[in-house]
């Protein structure tokens, strides 16, 4: 029988300092949600669900299902974002002139990410229903100018005789992502490409890595695997696919926990038994990225106990799992893992879920859409593979964004400081709110060494773990200009940068009853895949 124990946690949270709401001066008054962002081109681009304009006196100007922004002089300015397709759609009582986004149409007709004609067509002839398309989580890069993303599509009904059918899943969409000058631009890959009966792959996140150590085959200069983890009731779900695949479903293939190895049967997305789970817990929004401070993968989200709080794990390089000669403790070779290392995520175990940081709330008394945005604070985001072949490694590093908040030189290393996104309700009730994202920074203390290790000693901050089943927690690798970690003994490994070679109710019930599923600003909704 296992014993609860306390254990060792060395994500240790320093100070986290409240920036405010984002803010959007393009526009007259705007209530939208979600609130995800990529890197591409040197515009960070911030995407959000349903969005309404409003005039001065909350009257509604526009509603579409999804827009774009850019962050707007991110050095200058944290919080501004700069809209496209804003128009002057006339002057209120006082004469003020009044902005909105893409007023000529509406939400059954427009967003930033399109619709195909059998959807518009849907929207059209429908008198409740309609189709929206909510981006759902940051997009992946898959070069310094490109990005996709796999959207959910939900059938929205505005008059559900079953109040826990008022969202329905309809399945995942593939949607490419640009950023020009003129603004962002999303393109369609073709209609659905995984069905609503199946784990919306791609809709928790998705990571690009190069091929798995098991296809001796396959060029690590030019063949990438893909890594798509989906939100079941009980858990998340992974998938992999070649990326030159992305667009086959027939193609995928599904990870068995139960026996460490992939298979092409998808996973029933109602399984509650956990060994057939790749992580058992409840999620509902979040971000996995590959931290250069840490070293290691970490996980940052929202489950699902409404109570406005990230939570965070690592990827636990100690946990080796299953007995690779490859992926052994340690990391890959002994030498821990780079960015491109997505195969690491099947082959070590997470650590326990530590609570990261409790968002205030507004007028709704909770948040949600917790998202963690590591293009601020970091020169590091994309992983070195990304940039073009022949590149030095000086070069081979993204602007510095967030001065205004933390200069560079103040910072430590990339990736200690984070930025953090959620959204609040910040005025009325259930059926006339308005919805802001919210905006704070986390700094991360350092990375205290392992218990008897050389060098221990208790950090001035405090941990926030979780109690966990009796068994460690490794520390993730200290990380400086070269990625230095420690092995099981507290002994140092090599340096890893420097490298030149390429049962129970249904969620739906569940948020139903608790009012997650239902706030509606206007038609705006609050969903959580």
């Amino acid at each position: 029988m296992a014993v609860l124990s306390q254990s060792w946690t060395p994500i240790i949270i320093k100070n986290v300092t409240q920036l405010g709401p984002q803010l959007t001066p393009d526009v007259t008054n705007v209530s939208r949600d979600g609130g995800h962002s990529v890197l591409i081109n040197g515009n960070i681009v911030w995407l959000y669900d349903d969005t309404e304009c409003m005039g001065f006196a909350g009257n509604q100007l526009s509603f579409i299902s999804n827009t774009a922004a850019y962050a707007n002089k991110p050095n200058a300015d944290i919080s501004t974002v700069q809209d496209f397709g804003v128009v002057m759609v006339g002057e209120d009582q006082y004469g003020r002139k009044q902005y909105a986004i893409s007023a000529d149409k509406t939400v059954g007709t427009g967003g930033w990410i399109p619709f195909l004609q059998e959807e518009l067509d849907f929207n059209k002839n429908s008198n409740a229903q309609r189709v929206a398309i909510w981006p759902g989580t940051s997009p992946t890069p898959i070069s310094t100018t490109q990005a996709f993303i796999f959207a959910p599509l939900v059938y929205v009904d505005s008059k559900p005789r079953d109040p826990s059918k008022k969202y329905q899943p309809r399945g995942m969409t593939l949607v490419t992502i640009t950023a020009p000058s003129s603004g962002p631009l999303a393109v369609r890959q073709g209609g659905l490409l995984l069905p609503g009966t199946q784990v919306p792959f791609g809709g928790f996140a998705s990571l690009l890595g190069f091929p798995s150590t098991e296809s001796p085959t396959s060029s690590p200069l030019t063949d990438r695997d893909i890594y798509l983890l989906g939100i079941t009731d009980t858990g998340l779900q992974l998938a992999r696919v070649d990326v030159n695949d992305i667009n086959e479903h027939s193609k995928y293939s599904y990870f068995q926990p139960q026996f460490l190895n992939f298979s092409s049967q998808s996973p029933d997305p109602k399984v509650t038994d956990y060994r057939a789970i790749y992580l058992p817990g409840t999620f509902t929004s979040g971000t996995i990225l590959y931290s250069p401070y840490f070293c290691t993968f970490i996980m940052i989200y929202f489950n699902r106990m409404v109570d406005s709080t990230f939570y965070i794990r690592f990827l636990d390089l100690d946990q080796n799992l299953g007995n690779s000669k490859i992926w052994v403790q340690g990391g890959k070779d002994g030498d821990g893992i780079r960015a491109e290392d997505a195969e690491a995520l099947v082959r070590y175990g997470w650590s326990p879920e530590q609570k990261l940081h409790v968002s205030p709330t507004g007028k709704g008394g909770f948040n949600y859409a917790g998202t963690a945005h590591p293009e601020y604070f970091n020169r590091r985001y994309y992983a070195d593979s990304l940039y073009p072949g022949g590149m030095s490694a000086a070069r081979r590093q993204n602007d510095w964004y967030g001065t205004s908040v933390l200069k560079e030189a103040d910072a430590g290393r990339d990736g200690r400081h984070l930025l953090l996104s959620w959204t609040s309700q910040i005025k009325g009730g259930f059926d006339t709110g308005v919805y802001e994202i919210q905006l704070a920074k986390v700094e991360f203390d350092d990375i205290p060494p392992r218990p008897g290790s050389a060098g221990s000693a208790s950090s001035s901050a405090t941990s926030s773990a979780t109690m966990t089943h009796g068994g460690k927690s490794a520390a993730p690798s200290k990380c400086g200009s070269k990625c230095l970690g420690f092995k099981s003994d507290g002994t140092r490994l090599s340096p890893l940068f420097g490298m030149e070679s390429k049962n129970g109710h249904s969620i739906w019930t569940i948020l139903s009853e608790l009012g997650l599923v239902g706030s509606i600003v206007g038609g705006m909704k609050i969903f959580l895949w």
